[in-house]
């Protein structure tokens, strides 16, 4: 008698272990598209951000410039304030 109910239920055990198997690699693949999905996006944040740093960087580099031509007009101009220099241009930011 057990082995006979051994024998009927081993199939339908084998069938519920492969259904379960079959699930869980649906979802370690879903798993995986998400998170290369997430790694590129996030590779793209990297992108924008350095980007961003690049641009302000080089902005600032021009208005460190500016500012270092402004102080020597006015040096110039404090050492000899009988000439008349012309007056510095204004500021123009950098284009990237």
């Amino acid at each position: 008698m057990l082995s006979t109910l051994a024998a009927l239920q081993a199939p339908v055990i084998m069938m519920s272990q492969n259904r379960q198997a079959h699930k869980d690699r649906m979802q370690a693949n879903q798993d995986y598209e998400i998170n290369l999905m997430a790694e590129i996006e996030i590779r793209d944040l990297h992108d924008k951000l350095d980007s961003l740093r690049f641009k302000q960087w080089h902005e600032l580099w021009h208005i460190q410039k500016r500012q270092i031509e402004l102080l020597e007009h006015l040096c110039e101009r404090q050492a000899n304030p009988e000439a008349k220099k012309p007056v510095p241009t204004p500021y123009v930011p950098p284009e990237l």
